[in-house]
């Protein structure tokens, strides 16, 4: 699994963490009956946004649920799981991205997608789920070619870009295929007057996908001197928070324009709703401030009583981002080294990718804990897919407490695990968003 949007279930309570988790195994059971078992590999934090904003926009709660059968992924337990055409969309858009990075791997030769066997079953399956992706967008209404055309722009940008390029012109493909699929939950849900705010929150989206790949990628991209935009364009960290606050508060805007159902009536707003809100307000605030280490992880998510710094409910206002030192230094910073997933360990949450694209990354102690370890590699592309179905399989992937990320190999925590929350700020300030 991956993307930037991953929340805390303590946060979301347990009657919005079922609806969550329902779009997931939605998405990913619309992906199997669509595509098959292995198409299931695409399934995505981020893509079940598209999902979830279709649903918030219905007039009715209706036939957007349905009960599914036992899961390995779920324990062998069933579970009510969203369906419909807003699932559906949102596998057209997982596959279609999924294969463009499948394309881009094997034109990098990562791991063993340099051998020639591997790299050309590679881009089979990749051109499987590009056309499937394209079928399934189709049967919605939707051109995927907006996506095809975005991930070929995109390469072309990145040959061209160096210092003095705005990193903003980098972003930009990615911006205009979330836009457009964030736009489209507005027809399906017959609400064509959400479109143009939904545009903007999905732009804005894309561009903070985009850049939180990049800051968590950089330090590892250095080591094995990947191509990294903010490297490369001589962007400084300083400068990506800013675009970063920039586009949560941007997204916040955006979504008051959204005229939610059943009738917009905020006192009426559906469990969907205000799990859009919690997402796509509260969450992704939060995952910007993991990224760059300005926010105390939830009490009960810490790794260990040893070798850590005491947690701050409510950090001094000291610093430009609400840290009293340097939020990228190590000083005061609980997350030292800027980042939860290249220096400073695994923070739940996280993760990269999305829209954006996947990344490696390394982990480290906290504090006074166990001195920094170098990074791992990525995982290759089958090397990772029988990783994904060994966690599948012995359920890690929604009840281990902690496991390691089948490709990238980062530090995860399962969606179903159970742990304890006192101390942490469970509560959603929606008041005034």
């Amino acid at each position: 699994m991956f993307g930037i949007v991953r929340p805390c279930r303590h946060r979301l309570g347990e009657k919005l963490t079922g609806q969550w988790m329902a779009h997931l195994c939605g998405l990913c059971l619309s992906l199997r009956g669509d595509h098959g078992q292995l198409a299931r590999i695409v399934t995505n934090y981020d893509g079940l946004l598209i999902s979830v904003l279709t649903a918030a926009q219905a007039e009715s709660d209706s036939g957007l649920q349905r009960t599914a059968g036992p899961c390995p992924l779920r324990g062998m337990r069933t579970a009510s799981v969203a369906q419909g055409e807003g699932a559906r969309l949102a596998g057209a858009v997982s596959l279609v991205l999924a294969s463009a990075k499948v394309r881009d791997h094997v034109a990098d030769g990562d791991g063993l997608l340099a051998r020639r066997p591997v790299a050309l079953a590679a881009r089979r399956v990749a051109a499987g789920w590009g056309a499937a992706g394209a079928r399934s967008g189709s049967a919605v209404g939707f051109d995927t070619a907006v996506l095809v055309d975005a991930v070929d722009r995109q390469i072309g940008i990145e040959a061209l870009a160096g210092i003095g390029t705005p990193i903003l012109a980098v972003t930009e493909p990615t911006e205009t295929a979330t836009a457009a699929a964030f736009a489209h939950t507005a027809i399906l849900a017959g609400r064509p007057g959400n479109a143009e705010p939904l545009a903007e929150a999905g732009r804005l989206f894309g561009r903070l996908a985009h850049l939180l790949d990049a800051v968590e990628d950089r330090a590892a991209d250095a080591e094995s001197g990947a191509w990294n935009p903010l490297t490369a364009t001589g962007t400084s960290l300083a400068e990506a928070r800013r675009l970063a606050d920039d586009a949560v508060h941007g997204v916040r805007l955006a979504l008051r324009e959204v005229a939610w159902g059943p009738g917009g009536s905020p006192e009426k707003h559906s469990a969907d709703a205000r799990l859009a809100h919690l997402l796509l307000v509260h969450e992704l605030r939060r995952s910007v401030d993991r990224v760059f280490g300005t926010v105390p992880m939830c009490a009960s998510h810490q790794p260990g009583p040893y070798g850590q710094q005491p947690q701050q409910p409510h950090p001094p206002q000291q610093g430009p981002y609400g840290a009293p030192q340097n939020p990228y230094a190590g000083g005061g910073n609980p997350y030292a080294g800027g980042n939860p997933y290249a220096g400073g360990g695994g923070a739940p949450g996280g993760g990269a990718g999305g829209f954006g694209g996947g990344g490696g990354g390394d982990f480290g102690g906290f504090g006074g804990g166990a001195a920094p370890q170098p990074p791992k590699g990525r995982r290759g592309f089958w090397a990772g897919c029988g990783m994904f179905w060994l966690l599948c399989c012995t359920c890690k992937l929604c009840c281990a407490e902690e496991y390691e990320g089948p490709w990238s190999r980062k530090k995860r925590e399962g969606c179903c695990r159970d742990c304890d929350c006192d101390g942490c700020d469970c509560c959603c300030p929606c008041d005034g968003c």
